[in-house]
């Protein structure tokens, strides 16, 4: 199973609500000459950014760019046919090779957000109401200003389209020349490919909406110039309230404007789809780190452990070697046998403590211990 960076993707949400994947299984070997398939590939899409850790919290890989990818599981190999155990002591087999079972293993994915649209407004204009009701977010919400002081992102889903939007703590006049917390708050909106700027016609607002427009690129232009050739939606809000639509209407800040609710959700839907056309046409936001994808060295190929009164022989090598499609032939049990002992399992049992009938146990099958020098 290997996992492969989607820029096409922004959430990881479908695995939120589907957490089980199964790559195939390999098939068993056969007689008249036939080896059993491999199991097949499982290929999962995560958004860039996506950073995956095993069930120690080991970091495994930190896939950030379109197409790179890792192999996290190993599927089952298929099980060799009887032409291909052909040895001078068995000239015609008649057994076969099983198919493995792939590794199982719980992985934790973590997407490191960036914005692909933020919200950009004057305190208390309902930019966290509007988050709130296109996502699953949970800002804190009240009729007072500076009620967000951090981003808050949330993803939302368009037609099976996503993207992540970000509620960025309201500006203030000033803001891109320190006032309040003015530069903390522009550089959030640094990250977003979209700005969506929202205006508040109602008679709240210190400034005229026409007047909060003209402010809010100020400081966006003083803060770092290119934010104001970003694509971006300009959004008057609150237009439930009385006298507010009428404002809207008449409102002329240079650019087409789009009227909304986020309290009544007027409007709310047709916005989210203007947001998701406009990223999908500059694309999600890549991460500004370096990707890796962590290489180990091979597993010793079997370990040896005592369990009770019983030895427990472990590893992929090991099971491989008495993986036969039936062991109650004696001419398969000899196999098995001579490929435990070229491995070195007779050895590392004996160096352990083993002794002549005790039982040993390799996956499923459970035997009792006899030395080579007692055959």
């Amino acid at each position: 199973m290997l996992l492969r960076a989607d820029g096409s993707l922004a959430s990881l949400l479908t695995y939120h609500r589907n957490p089980h994947h199964r790559a195939g299984s390999g098939t068993h070997g056969s007689g008249d000459l036939r080896a059993g398939r491999r199991g097949e590939d499982l290929i999962l899409p995560v958004p860039p950014g996506t950073v995956v850790r095993d069930e120690q919290g080991t970091v495994l890989a930190d896939l950030v760019e379109d197409g790179q990818e890792a192999v996290v599981l190993r599927g089952g190999r298929g099980g060799r046919g009887n032409a291909a155990l052909v040895d001078a002591k068995h000239r015609a087999p008649h057994f076969a090779e099983q198919g493995e079972y792939g590794d199982e293993m719980w992985l934790e994915l973590e997407l490191k957000l960036l914005a692909d649209a933020a919200l950009v407004g004057f305190p208390n204009v309902g930019k966290s109401t509007l988050i709130s009701q296109v996502s699953a977010a949970s800002p804190k919400i009240a009729d007072y200003p500076f009620t967000t002081l951090q981003p808050h992102l949330g993803v939302v889903s368009v037609d099976g389209r996503e993207f992540v939007l970000a509620d960025v703590p309201g500006l203030i006049e000033g803001a891109s020349e320190g006032r309040g917390l003015g530069h903390e708050f522009l550089r959030h909106v640094e990250r977003a490919s979209v700005l969506v700027v929202l205006l508040d016609p109602s008679g709240l607002q210190e400034h005229p909406a026409a007047d909060q427009y003209r402010i809010l690129l100020h400081e966006l232009a003083g803060h770092l110039p290119e934010l104001v050739e970003r694509p971006r939606l300009v959004v008057v809000n609150k237009i439930d309230l009385p006298g507010a639509k009428e404002i809207a209407e008449n409102l002329d800040v240079g650019e087409p404007l789009r009227l909304i609710s986020a309290a009544t959700g007027e409007g709310v839907a047709d916005l989210m789809h203007a947001v998701a056309d406009m990223v999908e046409q500059v694309g999600h936001v890549a991460p500004e780190r370096e990707g890796f994808v962590l290489h180990r060295p091979a597993a010793p190929g079997f370990s040896v452990r005592r369990e009770g009164d019983r030895w427990v022989v472990e590893g992929k090598a090991a099971e491989r070697a008495v993986a036969l499609n039936d062991l109650t032939v004696p001419e398969a049990a000899d196999y098995a046998a001579e490929r435990l002992r070229r491995l070195g399992v007779d050895n590392a049992l004996e160096a352990a403590g083993a002794q002549p009938g005790d039982e040993v146990q390799i996956g499923e099958l459970v035997f009792e211990f006899t030395p080579d020098d007692e055959d």
